[in-house]
């Protein structure tokens, strides 16, 4: 069972900060990879913003993300939290975050199909211009 619970989002302002965590439980599944996704309105496709190996700890960000959001993960043996820092907040961020997990190792660039096989309910992050 794998089990993802997200917390942290709220209304921030252009260029404010938010910082996500996602409670993470795993019990008897592999899980290689570890990312954040987002959907930024009802009806269109949630998009990876951040990865991070499980294994290794190397992450990958999509364009969005690069030099504004940081994936990390607890120093635990067997994750139990991954988090994600929002720095410089847009209008364009606002959306469903997801926390998200997949037996496959983790892209070097953007997500590919199949989507993972675990996500969370999500956190709702909106912000204002």
């Amino acid at each position: 069972q794998v089990r993802l619970v997200e917390s942290g989002g709220g209304s921030v302002q252009s260029g404010g900060s938010l910082r996500l965590s996602c409670a993470v439980a795993i019990n008897g599944y592999t899980v290689n990879c570890m990312g954040w996704f987002r959907r930024q309105a009802p009806g269109k496709p949630r998009e990876g913003v951040a990865f991070l190996s499980i294994g290794g700890g190397g992450t990958t960000y999509t364009d969005s993300a690069k030099g504004r959001f940081t994936i990390s993960r607890d120093n635990s043996k067997n994750i139990n939290a991954l988090y994600l820092q929002m720095d410089s907040l847009k209008p364009e961020d606002t959306g469903m975050y997801y926390c998200a997990a997949d037996p496959r190792r983790c892209p070097s660039g953007d997500w590919v199909a199949p989507p993972p096989r675990y996500f969370g309910q999500g956190t709702q992050v909106n912000v204002s211009a």
